[in-house]
């Protein structure tokens, strides 16, 4: 299975990867320069490869990279933040 790095859609508050012929996303509101990521979705039959934790390290390593701040308002988001030093120190 081929995944693509991830895209932004700011047009839509969308953060966007491609995995095979489908699309893993994230969505968020924007206030002040800071992101709340209140969404993610993995298609059904993509679930439980780990395919989420990719989406959402992606996501935090663009904001990182664009000086944005990012705050998990979505549970699985916040999930994946807690389990995760790296992510912690780049969130």
């Amino acid at each position: 299975m081929i995944i693509s790095n991830i895209e932004h859609h700011p047009e839509f508050r969308l953060f966007v990867m491609k995995v095979g012929d489908d699309f893993a996303k994230i969505e968020y509101t924007e206030r002040d320069n800071c992101y709340y990521l209140v969404h993610s979705e993995v298609p059904k039959h993509l679930r439980g490869q780990g395919i989420g934790k990719i989406l959402v390290e992606k996501t935090f390593e663009y904001l990182h990279n664009h000086k944005i701040k990012g705050i998990a308002v979505c549970s699985y988001i916040k999930a994946i933040v807690d389990r995760s030093e790296k992510l912690k120190k780049i969130s």
